[in-house]
């Protein structure tokens, strides 16, 4: 069959539920990334055909768009950071917000000149933790997550993209103490609320990993408590604690942190201008 003869197809079976451009960008994510057929092959080939097998392929992915399964995980990558990072359904796909996260942290240290070391509390695919340590000169990395599947990813992660991350198995919630002192501790924990469930796009809900996701409605904070009590003995007394946080729950997560004996916290805003992230210390 004939790839524009596809890519109409797609247009017909998709464009109610998607933007017409963004079609546009899951076919030809598609096509480079199972074919690697780029668009100007097509401009320059504009009768290109594909074997069956191949139809068979870009069908498959049509039938996993229509049911609104996130792009990333039909490829089974996404990039974050300019880095390519394997994902599946155990891992949370990285997001814009989290990258802004990171960059905030890296825009910190870029004048340290000692060794750094880094905690990074509910890693996921690594995302957090690999761009730090690809990005920070002299630092020591360690990640913690729940899942054995999902540290699975991360470890995958870390080995292609060069880098050598500590990577330990652990319920947070559970931990009485942590291994060590840390310059920075950085965790994007759950955070939604199940009151917020209905206002989130079906791709997140129901092929993302709950138990990243969400939080219970009476103690959304809990993550944070936590971890703000595992810090406040593991935190090195200059070190900084940085959240991805519920843009509606910023005030609550201060005032926790207060509470805490946290100073100077910092609530800084998203491209979209949302309150989303969290600096804080306790010098």
């Amino acid at each position: 069959m004939r790839l524009n003869d596809i890519q109409d197809i797609f247009h017909k079976e998709l464009d109610d539920l998607y933007d017409f451009k963004e079609v546009n960008r899951f076919y030809y994510l598609l096509l480079d990334h199972n074919f690697d057929i780029q668009r100007i092959d097509i401009i320059l080939e504009p009768d290109k055909v594909i074997s069956k097998k191949e139809e068979t392929i870009i069908f498959k992915a049509l039938d996993d768009l229509k049911l609104q399964k996130p792009i990333q995980q039909i490829l089974g990558v996404a990039y974050f950071y300019g880095l390519k990072f394997r994902v599946n359904n155990e891992t949370l796909i990285p997001r814009p917000e989290t990258e802004e996260l990171v960059d905030w942290i890296i825009r910190d240290c870029k004048d340290k000149i000692k060794p750094l070391k880094i905690l990074d509390i509910g890693t996921g695919s690594g995302c957090i933790a690999i761009t730090l340590s690809k990005n920070i000169p002299l630092v020591e990395v360690t990640a913690i997550d729940i899942s054995g599947k999902a540290l699975d990813i991360a470890k995958e992660n870390a080995l292609n993209n060069h880098v050598d991350i500590n990577f330990l198995q652990a319920d947070i919630l559970k931990l009485e103490s942590l291994l060590g002192e840390y310059d920075i501790i950085v965790s994007n924990p759950p955070y939604v609320r199940y009151l917020e469930k209905e206002q989130m796009k079906s791709n997140v809900v129901d092929f993302e990993p709950h138990a990243a996701l969400f939080v219970p409605d009476q103690d959304p904070l809990l993550f944070y408590k936590q971890i703000a009590r595992l810090s406040s003995n593991h935190l090195n007394q200059e070190g900084n604690l940085y959240f991805e946080i519920n843009q509606y729950l910023a005030k609550d997560t201060t005032d926790m942190l207060d509470e805490f004996g946290f100073k100077n916290t910092i609530v800084k805003k998203d491209l979209s201008g949302n309150d989303r992230m969290i600096r804080t210390s306790f010098a």
